[in-house]
């Protein structure tokens, strides 16, 4: 059978992980937080497949360059929003992470409907942001789960998320609108 029948993997691997959302929500709520666990690194190990196999065999789709990194940040909106309404993080990094992530979408969506078609771009300190919330999210369960982990490093890696997602959010603001600005002059 030839490879391109195989195309659809990563994208029913982004929906596995929509689907995953929802259970992790319920586990983090209720605190069964070793299932919690679970289902996220079931979630991450679907992220990495997926990706691996859109870029291995080339089984890129637009639809996948869109689901991909949205499922990414429902999974981890989902996780922060959680556990600030169960009074583990504070309301005001879940305001930061929220915050950050609608500017980026509505500058998008700005972009895309007064400048131009786009391409979904992480920069590198936006993956440095994503890497800096799923390692301190992951931490945070790991603590709640009970499972032998230091807990003193949970205030810094609070600080460590708001200001990455602080800088990454400036970072995008100031990229796209040059890109906007160039390409209005142009």
């Amino acid at each position: 059978m030839k490879s391109h029948a195989w195309r659809w993997i990563p994208n029913a691997l982004t929906f596995v992980r929509i689907l995953l959302i929802a259970p992790f929500a319920r586990a983090l709520l209720v605190q069964e937080y070793r299932l919690a666990l679970l289902v996220f690194v079931v979630a991450s190990v679907t992220d990495a497949l997926d990706g691996f196999l859109a870029r291995y065999f080339n089984w890129r789709s637009r639809f996948g360059a869109v689901a991909d990194p949205l499922a990414d940040k429902a999974l981890l909106v989902t996780a922060y929003l959680v556990l600030t309404y169960t009074s583990v993080l504070p309301v005001w990094l879940f305001a930061l992470v929220l915050g950050r992530d609608l500017t980026i979408v509505s500058g998008a969506l700005v972009y895309h409907y007064c400048i131009g078609r786009f391409d979904m771009e992480p920069s590198v300190p936006g993956k440095l942001n994503t890497l800096i919330q799923v390692t301190v999210i992951l931490g945070v369960i790991v603590i709640l789960a009970g499972l032998p982990v230091q807990p003193g490093w949970l205030d810094a890696g609070v600080w460590l998320v708001a200001v990455s997602t602080v800088f990454s959010g400036i970072h995008y603001i100031v990229i796209w609108s040059v890109k906007a600005w160039r390409s209005r002059q142009s």
